[in-house]
């Protein structure tokens, strides 16, 4: 089975974050909920596309990760430039701080 945690961005900064244990959203992936499994998956994916949660995130989805090194990583390259920041703008996202 797949390991997948839920992803948006946050309307008021764009930022890319994840769904959490506790219902919120964090900019770290390592404290995002983990679904093993298609049903926990879209379980997941339904708590985070409630009509609520449109005036703090846009556009959650469903993304594979996998366990290394003590943390999570996204399984598509896509996603790990995500989880980074812009990769043209160094001054910008995650990697400016």
């Amino acid at each position: 089975m797949s390991l997948q945690v839920v992803t948006a961005n946050r309307l008021d900064d764009g930022l890319v974050v994840f769904l959490t244990a506790d219902g919120g959203w964090s900019e770290n992936i390592d404290q995002a909920r983990v679904a093993d499994g298609k049903e926990a998956g879209n379980a997941l994916l339904a708590e985070a596309s409630v009509p609520e949660l449109d005036i703090i995130i846009v556009g959650p989805y469903l993304i594979e990760v996998e366990q290394q090194d003590g943390g999570l990583v996204p399984t598509k390259y896509r996603e790990i430039l995500r989880t980074k920041g812009p990769s043209v703008r160094q001054d910008l996202g995650y990697q400016a701080g």
